[in-house]
């Protein structure tokens, strides 16, 4: 069953959040490098065997948004449609924290799954959870999908402002400390280039919409094509 928060109480938290991104600019530096050419570089037949999750929460899920326009599928289809053919499964949960989601990592990650896009902690920021608890949790989720075998990209979120500087001095580096600790790729800002942008949400200014989600999507393929270049070529290396 979905947890879905009420509308008022989530509004003015992300719009002051929204304020804060516009203030400047979020470093995306794997959102900025250039495309792999990765329908070139591995062949179709190979590729067609990477299995992915998308694990989060209502940004992962769609909210209010058809099944085919959340970002998993448009993701999916981006890569289809450059040749690359993967299977992504969509395992976003709306208003999940991350102690819901280590609630139900095992089961909703299945096995032969390849590869793990990671984004959890919008909630536990917006709620106000202990910056420590979110990184335990994470931890946790990041070290039984390393025992599983099992790549991760992780997705960043950041705190809203509202909650002082202290919580964002917590919360903020929690995702960089996570990604170096266990070697995954980092996207530092899961919403980078949508959260700002009206035309871009829903009417509840909180949520994308299906465009929002396409221009997420867009910013995300680099990292996604870096990340099933650099797995291909672990595997057939041997490493």
């Amino acid at each position: 069953m979905r947890f879905k928060l009420s509308i008022p109480a989530w509004l003015p938290i992300f719009a002051v959040m929204a304020s804060f991104m516009a203030a400047g600019p979020v470093a995306t530096a794997q959102a900025q490098e250039e495309p792999t050419g990765l329908e070139d570089a591995l062949p179709t037949e190979q590729l067609s065997q990477i299995r992915i999750v998308g694990f989060g929460d209502s940004l992962m899920a769609g909210y209010l948004l058809p099944s085919n326009a959340a970002f998993p599928q448009q993701l999916e289809k981006a890569l289809n449609d450059k040749g690359v053919e993967v299977s992504i499964e969509n395992a976003g949960v709306s208003g999940d924290t991350t102690t819901g989601g280590l609630s139900r990592i095992d089961w909703s990650v299945p096995d032969g799954t390849d590869l793990v896009i990671l984004e959890l902690g919008a909630n536990d920021a917006l709620r106000g959870i202990e910056p420590d608890i979110t990184e335990k949790n994470l931890d946790e989720m990041l070290a039984r999908l390393k025992q599983r075998g099992i790549s991760v990209i992780l997705a960043g979120m950041m705190a809203p402002p509202n909650m002082g500087k202290d919580y964002a001095a917590r919360f903020n580096p929690i995702y960089p400390k996570l990604a170096q600790k266990y070697g995954v790729p980092l996207y530092p800002f899961f919403l980078d280039g949508v959260a700002t942008k009206k035309d871009l949400l829903l009417e509840d200014g909180m949520h994308p919409n299906e465009k929002g989600v396409e221009t997420m999507v867009s910013n995300f393929m680099p990292t996604i094509e870096k990340s099933l270049t650099n797995m291909q070529n672990k595997g057939t290396s041997g490493g």
